[in-house]
């Protein structure tokens, strides 16, 4: 229940066998539906949405329910990754890599963060992603 209602706020605050590797594109494992520098949670942490009232959620976004389609509910997962507040401007959180098995996705995030001392912007943000992955097995995250 708790991270339901994170992704609640994120989402309000962003208003808001044989294996095979994918990339994102068309016809993919997965997409990227939207990557933000700020909007996110203020913790980090990944959030699968596979259930038909967890997806319908994102579908009340006004941002983001136009690259979802209802019958996404049925044919695909979501994933919400938040990196959490950082420092300084310019970091960002995404999929680095998507791998099918018989029996699960198995999904490699990818977090690049600006170091300190940089030119980024010295304030504090809430990098934050929503990934479609084009299946309904299920996800492992690494």
């Amino acid at each position: 229940m708790k991270k339901v209602i994170l992704l609640l706020v994120s989402l309000f605050l962003f208003s808001c066998g044989a294996t095979s590797t994918k990339t994102a594109g068309t016809n993919a494992l997965y997409e990227l539906i939207t990557q933000q520098a700020d909007g996110g949670a203020s913790i980090r942490f990944f959030e699968i949405l596979s259930t038909e009232n967890e997806i319908a959620m994102l579908l009340n976004d006004e941002k983001l329910k136009e690259k979802i389609k209802p019958s996404d509910i049925q044919n695909a997962n979501f994933i919400v990754l938040n990196l959490g507040e950082k420092a300084t401007g310019g970091s960002k959180i995404g999929i680095e890599s998507a791998v099918e098995t018989d029996k699960n996705i198995i999904i490699t995030i990818k977090e690049t963060e600006t170091k300190s001392g940089s030119t980024a912007a010295q304030e504090i943000t809430t990098p934050f992603s929503v990934v479609k992955i084009n299946s309904k097995k299920e996800i492992i995250i690494k």
